[in-house]
């Protein structure tokens, strides 16, 4: 048995990557007491209807059809709005726990879903191809305490992204109940002389010891949506309820390639966000973990600004993000979205590097350098209280 045909074993409850204890190195931790929850929007969210420049007369001109109405937006302020099916953040809003952060990008932005998703996980430049997540980096210069059940919980997917390489602990878990179920195959059976399956052995060990950390045993008064985001949600907070440890979690809401027809689908993915969100905000103020929790969103790539003759919108580039948590300063930071100076293809101009959100999750959250796990240096944004 190799090691894919374990980890099949084991189910889609779980795909673990484990490094070998021995690998880590005495090197500063972070603050990993701080949680990180990752939202990933699959296909490339349409920030202009999600984020509305209500006040720009362009973005009428360019949407005769898929524009949200003005007097149907939440406003934010003067010029900007949400879209009406995210209202359950609106709360967050009034209380300053919700940034939103517009204009995101990087240079030479590629429109492939496969390429451009590879260059957010991996952080790296358009023109650069690397094999390990950003994640992944950051934990092999600074380890998560080995005391935790793992380094990363991916819920929903079996891409490790962020987490990819670097011998990063993390699991895959579709649910809590399942894979500790499923756990039990992975008894530890002693050592061997074969390197191949030694490393399957320390899999096997290392599962066990992650399903001997969780449980399910947790019953929580606050109330998740009954939809595919809202129960993995709901996994992400049993994760968290079980005290185990871990410094992140990603989950991930599928369905944002919104080439035609965008209107209801986008209303839907939207409102199943909002309250998503909202559910897992009142999972962690009920086990006291709100203050210690930041959520943020991240997609591949936004829309185009004009919409296309199918009423939807293809492959854009710079986009609007949301970062939540009780220590967050709320309201709009980055630019507005520059309407009259698209470029030649028709799409935005970014001006808020996305791996400056990196940088401000890695030195401001967790407070650890950032500069090996993005390759560079990058200005953390000033969305969190000191």
């Amino acid at each position: 048995m190799d090691r894919r045909e374990f980890l099949s074993v084991a189910g889609g409850a779980a795909v673990a990557a484990w490094m070998p204890g021995a690998a880590f190195a005495q090197r500063a931790a972070g603050n990993y007491n701080n949680l990180l929850i990752l939202v990933e929007l699959k296909g490339g969210n349409d920030g202009l209807n999600t984020v509305v420049p209500y006040a720009d007369g362009e973005y009428y001109n360019l949407r005769p059809r898929l524009a949200i109405s003005r007097d149907q937006v939440l406003q934010l302020d003067a010029r900007s709005g949400l879209h009406p099916s995210l209202q359950p953040l609106m709360a967050l809003w009034g209380n300053r726990e919700l940034a939103i952060v517009q204009s995101i990008g990087y240079p030479s932005a590629n429109l492939s879903h496969f390429r451009s998703i590879e260059i957010w996980d991996t952080a790296s430049k358009s023109s650069e191809y690397l094999s390990d997540g950003w994640l992944a980096r950051a934990f092999a210069a600074s380890p998560v305490p080995q005391s935790y059940a793992a380094d990363g919980i991916i819920v929903g997917s079996n891409e490790m992204g962020p987490l990819a390489g670097g011998g990063t602990r993390a699991l895959a878990l579709t649910n809590t109940e399942q894979f500790l179920r499923q756990a039990r195959l992975a008894v530890p059976m002693g050592s061997s002389r074969n390197a191949a399956l030694n490393h399957l052995l320390k899999v096997e060990q290392d599962v066990a010891q992650a399903a001997s950390s969780l449980n399910t045993n947790y019953t929580f008064r606050a109330e998740f949506p009954n939809h595919q985001l809202g129960n993995a949600f709901k996994t992400a907070a049993q994760v968290i309820a079980s005290k185990a440890g871990v410094a992140v979690v990603k989950v991930s809401h599928n369905g944002f390639d919104t080439h035609s027809g965008q209107q209801g689908v986008h209303a839907r993915l939207l409102k199943e966000l909002a309250e998503g969100m909202v559910a897992m905000r009142t999972a962690t103020q009920e086990i006291g973990r709100w203050d210690s929790t930041l959520m943020m969103t991240y997609a591949e790539f936004g829309r185009r600004p004009k919409e296309n003759q199918s009423a939807g919108t293809d492959h854009g580039t710079a986009n609007a993000h949301f970062v939540l948590g009780g220590r967050v300063k709320g309201g709009l930071y980055g630019p507005p979205p520059a309407l009259t100076r698209l470029d030649g293809n028709g799409n935005l101009p970014f001006a808020v590097d996305f791996r400056d959100l990196y940088a401000t999750a890695l030195e401001k959250w967790w407070g650890i350098n950032s500069s090996v796990a993005l390759n560079g240096r990058f200005n953390p944004v000033d969305v969190l209280k000191a």
